[in-house]
């Protein structure tokens, strides 16, 4: 009888100990997410200024700064994928 209930606390030890590691999981890949929107939004003004300044300077074409504002964000972009993945 009292084999039975050490089993039964052990088992019942166990589905929490595995539930708790689930619980974790998702809290750190919640702060993985969210740490890769926070570099995505921090890129998208990044990339503003880029092109901003780029017209500012005259020194390149439209089409060459446009260029750069795309460059800048897929260079976010992938930083961002990096700290998801």
């Amino acid at each position: 009888m009292a084999d039975g209930k050490r089993l039964f606390a052990a088992l019942v030890a166990s589905m929490l100990l595995a539930g708790t590691s689930d619980i974790s999981w998702a809290t750190q890949q919640a702060q993985q997410r969210r740490a890769g929107r926070d570099v995505r939004q921090e890129t998208r003004q990044g990339s503003r200024h880029t092109k901003q300044d780029c017209r500012a300077a005259d020194q390149k074409s439209n089409s060459q700064c446009r260029q750069d504002k795309r460059e800048t964000k897929q260079h976010g972009r992938q930083t961002a994928r990096d700290i998801k993945y």
